[in-house]
């Protein structure tokens, strides 16, 4: 088994814990708000200095970063590798502490002299409280970015745990004694959200400080690695700007399009990102400095190798876990957060929302694979045209479904969108990687090989899962029958697709249980 499934496997140990964690945050989240217009509120305002993180803390600038670091550390040593650090961190305090005083200062004059219904002005109430969390959560970002590249994935990435113990906490214990009402009980959920960024840095510096990271202030305008960095990170800027600001375009139609949209449709997106973070990310995570290095000393057959072989486990996972969600959606979510201010009507519109944007995980998956492949050649651009394509096509698709769906299911609209555009631009990064002069030729032989067998593979044991949960039922109430229709279903056709594909000759089962064997040592 490669360096690649054993590092990746790692940090999704704690992607795991993280997104299990996350899952009883959601939980809690639905039994205290339900899926109505608080929740819309609260979700549309969190979502916005999120737009920032991944803006600047974990996207187009830790693509543009990374390549530079890990360069810097083979050939010019760690002094250098450290100040360039340390100028990017600076100019970052600067250029963050300028967007989080603009816009609180513009969030203050629209509540002032504005004149909103109920809804926008909660939004706007509750954006003010969480939108400091954008300094300090892109802050840890980077600290991450510079761990990883640094060889640590799981410790950085029990970070994430903390936001969700916070918030947690927030719901159980302070929000009963914020108000009586939930539009009064839902700041404290905002201000669980500013303690979690805190916790979130801090709980990396340790790490950070025993790898000889020293901070000072370093002026980052005159600094000739953070240059190279700048004009690496337009075109990535570009890119990450236009997915970011394309999403909370969705999220805003849906605002207006109907009371229930943007929290129905978040908590199918929550559902989606469970397998998508287990694996897909943490691999990913690892693989943006492995290529990075890699094509620093031009082992370009390395290169390609990696590349399958993560597109194979991934797709080996995902694809089952795409069929999965989409046939057993709504005893999944019943199963999940049909508790308290969560209906049965509830359920519902998040089924209908999840079944609509199942399909999408493969391509999601495929895209971060490809993605930092393009970033460790240096190349953002490709990625960043092939981005802005298909998300103006997802925009335009949102506006054109949700006209012809009706109103409680308008969230299922965007769910499609993002199926047919992350799949398209899965396609259209294959094929302009495979032009790459670099990588000639580029064929993933084990990928094209083994596809074909996983897909009718996946597509046999969904339908196991899906006979089988009509057969236990799909309306429960008790928590353990509610157990049994999930999970039931789950392991037998698990255990089915793990059987048919070890069958079928392909190296993913056997690698991934690789994982668990202790390694032998002379």
């Amino acid at each position: 088994m490669s360096d690649l499934l054993k590092s990746s496997s790692a940090m999704a140990g704690a992607t795991l814990a993280s997104r299990l964690l996350g899952m009883v945050r959601e939980i809690c989240y639905a039994r205290f708000m339900g899926d109505g217009l608080v929740a819309g509120a609260f979700v549309l305002a969190f979502m916005i200095p999120n737009l920032f993180r991944r803006l600047l803390g974990e996207g187009a600038l830790m693509a543009a970063f990374i390549p530079v670091f890990k360069e810097q550390e083979k050939n010019a040593g760690e002094e250098v590798m450290w100040r360039t650090a340390n100028a990017l961190i600076s100019g970052l305090v600067v250029v963050l502490a300028v967007i989080v005083g603009v816009g609180l200062l513009g969030i203050t004059a629209a509540l002032e002299w504005g004149h909103f219904d109920q809804k926008i002005t909660l939004m706007l109430e509750l954006l003010r409280w969480v939108f400091p969390y954008l300094m300090l959560i892109c802050l840890a970002a980077v600290v991450m970015g510079i761990l990883n590249s640094r060889g640590h994935f799981f410790l950085p990435a029990l970070g994430a745990l903390i936001l969700n113990v916070v918030m947690i906490a927030s719901v159980l214990l302070l929000a009963p004694r914020w108000g009586v009402k939930l539009e009064d009980q839902i700041f404290a959920l905002a201000v669980g959200v500013l303690v979690a960024g805190v916790a979130q840095l801090l709980y990396q510096l340790p790490t950070l400080w025993s790898e000889g990271f020293r901070p000072q202030w370093i002026s980052p305008w005159a600094d000739d690695s953070v240059r190279t960095i700048l004009q690496r990170l337009g075109p990535g800027v570009i890119g990450v700007a236009a997915f970011q600001l394309n999403v909370l375009a969705t999220y805003c139609i849906g605002f207006f399009v109907g009371e229930h949209v943007v929290a129905s449709y978040g908590y199918a997106v929550r559902l989606l990102e469970l397998p998508q973070g287990l694996f897909a990310v943490s691999m990913a995570t690892f693989l943006l400095p492995a290529l990075a290095g890699l094509a620093a000393e031009k082992k370009f057959d390395d290169f390609r190798n990696n590349i399958d072989e993560a597109a194979r486990h991934l797709l080996f996972l995902n694809l089952p876990a795409a069929v999965l969600l989409f046939v057993l959606a709504e005893p999944i979510v019943q199963l999940l957060f049909q508790y308290g201010a969560f209906t049965q009507e509830s359920t519902e519109r998040a089924a209908w929302a999840l079944r609509c944007l199942a399909p999408a995980l493969p391509g999601y998956s495929l895209v971060l694979i490809l993605v930092r492949a393009f970033y460790a050649l240096g190349d953002i651009k490709t990625p960043v045209k092939i981005s802005i394509f298909c998300l103006v096509l997802n925009i335009i698709l949102a506006l054109v479904l949700v006209s012809q769906f009706e109103a409680n299911l308008c969230q299922g609209a965007f769910g499609v969108a993002n199926t047919i555009s992350s799949t398209l631009n899965a396609a259209l990064l294959w094929r302009a990687l495979r032009r790459k002069e670099e990588l000639a030729p580029i064929a993933l032989p084990g990928l094209r090989k083994q596809l074909p067998v996983m897909a009718l593979t996946a597509a046999l044991v969904g339908g196991v899962g899906w006979w089988l949960s009509r057969e236990l039922g799909v309306e429960q109430v008790a928590v353990g029958a509610r157990l049994k229709v999930v999970f039931l279903p789950l392991l037998g056709a698990g255990v089915l697709y793990w059987v048919l594909s070890a069958l079928a000759g392909m190296d993913s089962p056997k690698a991934i249980l690789g994982i668990f064997r202790p390694t032998n040592r002379e």
